[in-house]
């Protein structure tokens, strides 16, 4: 799991362990407190790619809503 702060959001890239890789989704929290979530994105071979796609998920959907 990747996160960071981000324009005043806690920002996180998540990979999702599944039997033929991993599936990304990314989350949003402020204060403790989840502001969106992605559900599954796309799916991938290795946690680093789908981490790296829920984040960058994740960063857009904070450019999009500041």
């Amino acid at each position: 799991m990747q996160s960071r702060f981000y324009k005043g959001y806690n920002v996180w890239g998540h990979a999702i362990a599944q039997d033929n890789g991993c599936a990304a989704s990314g989350t949003i929290t402020r204060e403790s407190k989840v502001i969106a979530a992605s559900g599954v994105l796309a799916h991938f071979s290795t946690e680093e790619e789908a981490e790296i796609v829920g984040m960058d998920w994740a960063l857009a959907w904070v450019d999009s809503h500041s």
